[in-house]
C-alpha cells in the first residue's frame, strides 16, 4: 500500500482458500456450461462445444498467467485501469488509464444482471417443470426473481460482509460437490451417444456461411464460463499477503474450473443422445434443454429440482461475488475521480471497512437495468453482450501495456510471480487469443438476423466508448488523477 500510495482502508479477512473460493464461484464453469447448453450447441454441435472449450482454457491460461503477473508487481482494487496506468506509454497512459477504469466499469456491472438473470431463469424452468400447462411465461416475471436476487446478495455485501469469507468458501464446497452429485446419475443412468458422434459431429444450426464461422460464434457461452477470474484482484486489498496469493489464487482457479467444466461438458454431450427431441420438449422450448435431460434421465421431478438447484446455488454465490468485485472496481476508480460524485462513491463506512456507496451505487445500477428487459430482451441481451467484450477490451489493453514495456527493454518493477523470459511470448499469444475472441462477441448467434435476435453489443460497446471519451476530455482529465502518479517504487 506504500508503494502504490495508498492507505489501508478495507478490512484484509481473505486468505488463499477463501479467496480462491471466491474467483472459482464466481465464473461458475460448469454451472454456466450446464444452463446455457442449449445455447452452446446452436453453433458448433457437442464438437464444437468440446474442442472450443479446450482451446478457450488454453487462451485464458495465457491471459491469466499475465494478469497473475501484473497483480504481483500491483495488487490494487483499481487492477486493470491502475496497470494500464503503470505501464503503459506516457503519452497515451492518462487516457487509456481512464478508458480501461471504465471498460471494467461496465464490464463488472453488466455481469452481475447476467448471472442474476440465469438464476431468475432456472427458477422459472422450475416452474415449468411442474405446471407446463398452466404456466405463462411473461418478461416482467424473470425482471421481479432478477431484482430478488441481487437484493439478497446486496445483504451478503453489506450486513453480512465479514461473513463473506465464510460464504465463498462453503460454495466452493458446493461448487466441486455438487458437479459429481450431477453428474453421477447422469452418468449412471442416462444412454449414452458414440463418441465418434461427439468428437467429431460439428453442427451449423445458426446459419452461418460456414462451419468455422459457426465454431467462432459458439465460442460465446464458452467465453462466459472461463472469464472474469480477474475479480479476485478487484478484492485485492482485502487479502492477506496479495501479492502472493491473488496469483495464486487465479493460477488454480482456472485449471480447477477448467476440469470440472470439462467434466460436465462431456457429461451433457454424452448423456444427451437425441437433442432434436430434447429441444422439441416444454422444457426445451421454454430455453431450459438441460432440465429436459435431467428429468428424461431420472424420470423424476424431486430428482430434477435437487440437480438444478445445486447449480442454482452456485450461481447465487456468483452474483454475490459479482456485487463485491463491481463495487471495490468502483470504489477504486472513484478515489482517483474517475467517475461522476467521486468524493462520495469512494467513501469507506468505518464500522464495516467496506465501500458502502459503492455497493449501493452497484445496487442501484442492476435494480434498474433488468427493467429494460420487459420492453425488450433484445436490448437487455446488448448490455450483457457488453460485460463480455469490456471485460477482454480492459485485458488487451493491460496486457498490450506490459507487453510494450517489454519489448521497449523497460526494467519492471520486483515481484514475486514473473513469467521470466517467457513474458514476450506469453503476453503476445494472449492478446493474439482475445482479439478475435472480443470480435465474435458482437455476432448475433442466428443469421439470416432480425431486429429481436440482433446483437446490438456493437452498438453499446461503442457508445460507452463515446461517451467516457467525450467526458474524459471536458471533465475527466481534469478530475482524474492516474494512479501512477502516487506510485513510489522507491519506497
Amino acid at each position: 500500500m506504500l508503494v502504490i500510495g495508498r492507505t489501508q482502508q478495507l478490512r484484509r479477512n481473505f486468505h488463499l482458500i477463501s479467496i480462491l473460493g471466491f474467483g472459482a464461484t464466481l465464473i461458475c464453469t460448469w454451472e454456466i456450461n450446464v444452463t446455457t447448453f442449449g445455447f452452446a450447441l446452436t453453433n458448433g454441435g457437442t464438437a464444437g462445444l468440446i474442442w472450443g472449450f479446450v482451446i478457450g482454457t488454453f487462451g485464458y491460461a495465457l491471459v491469466y498467467m499475465s494478469l497473475a503477473e501484473l497483480a504481483s508487481m500491483s495488487p490494487t482494487a483499481g487492477g486493470q485501469y491502475h496497470w494500464v496506468s503503470e505501464f503503459s506509454p506516457r503519452f497515451c497512459q492518462k487516457y487509456l488509464s481512464y478508458l480501461s477504469g471504465w471498460l471494467c466499469f461496465t464490464g463488472w456491472q453488466a455481469a452481475i444482471g447476467s448471472i442474476a438473470f440465469l438464476v431468475g431463469g432456472i427458477i422459472q424452468g422450475l416452474i415449468i417443470l411442474y405446471e407446463p400447462e398452466t404456466y405463462v411465461f411473461e418478461r416482467w416475471h424473470t425482471t421481479l426473481l432478477v431484482i430478488a436476487i441481487i437484493c439478497g446478495s446486496f445483504l451478503f455485501n453489506t450486513v453480512l460482509a465479514t461473513r463473506l469469507p465464510l460464504v465463498e468458501g462453503v460454495v466452493l464446497l458446493i461448487h466441486v460437490c455438487g458437479l459429481f452429485a450431477v453428474a453421477i446419475p447422469l452418468w449412471a443412468l442416462a444412454p449414452r451417444k458414440s463418441a465418434h458422434a461427439v468428437f467429431t459431429e460439428f453442427t451449423n444450426n445458426g446459419g452461418w456461411s460456414s462451419m468455422g464461422l459457426s465454431f467462432m460464434v459458439g465460442l460465446l457461452p464458452i467465453s462466459g464460463s472461463l472469464g472474469g477470474i480477474d475479480c479476485v484482484v478487484h478484492m485485492a486489498e482485502e487479502v492477506k499477503n496479495a501479492s502472493r496469493t491473488i496469483p495464486k489464487s487465479l493460477m488454480i482457479s482456472l485449471p480447477l474450473n477448467a476440469t470440472l467444466g470439462f467434466i460436465m461438458i462431456l457429461t451433457m454431450c454424452f448423456c444427451t443422445p437425441d437433442i432434436k427431441a430434447t429441444y422439441e420438449s416444454a422444457l426445451g422450448e421454454a430455453g431450459y434443454p438441460y432440465m429436459q435431460v435431467f428429468y428424461d434421465v431420472t424420470g423424476s421431478k424431486a430428482g430434477t429440482t435437487i440437480m438444478v438447484l445445486l447449480p442454482m446455488i452456485s450461481l447465487t454465490g456468483s452474483v454475490i461475488a459479482e456485487i463485491a468485485t463491481a463495487s471495490r472496481q468502483l470504489w477504486a476508480f472513484a478515489r482517483d475521480g474517475g467517475v461522476p460524485f467521486s468524493r462520495c462513491i469512494a467513501n469507506v463506512n468505518m464500522r464495516w471497512a467496506i465501500p458502502l456507496n459503492a455497493i449501493l451505487i452497484s445496487l442501484t445500477i442492476n435494480i434498474l437495468l433488468p427493467l429494460i428487459n420487459i420492453g425488450s430482451s433484445a436490448a437487455i441481451n446488448a448490455v450483457f453482450s457488453l460485460s463480455g467484450v469490456s471485460i477482454l477490451s480492459s485485458y488487451i489493453i493491460c496486457i498490450g501495456s506490459l507487453l510494450v514495456k517489454r519489448l521497449r527493454g523497460e526494467p519492471l518493477p520486483a515481484h514475486a510471480w514473473s513469467l521470466g523470459r517467457w513474458g514476450i511470448l506469453v503476453n503476445t499469444l494472449a492478446i493474439c487469443f482475445l482479439l478475435p475472441l472480443a470480435i465474435f462477441q458482437f455476432f448475433p448467434p442466428i443469421v439470416p438476423v432480425e431486429a429481436a435476435t440482433m446483437n446490438y453489443g456493437s452498438l453499446m460497446w461503442g457508445a460507452m466508448i463515446i461517451f467516457s471519451t467525450i467526458y474524459y476530455f471536458f471533465y475527466g482529465r481534469k478530475s482524474y488523477t492516474p494512479p501512477v502518479y502516487r506510485v513510489r517504487r522507491d519506497a
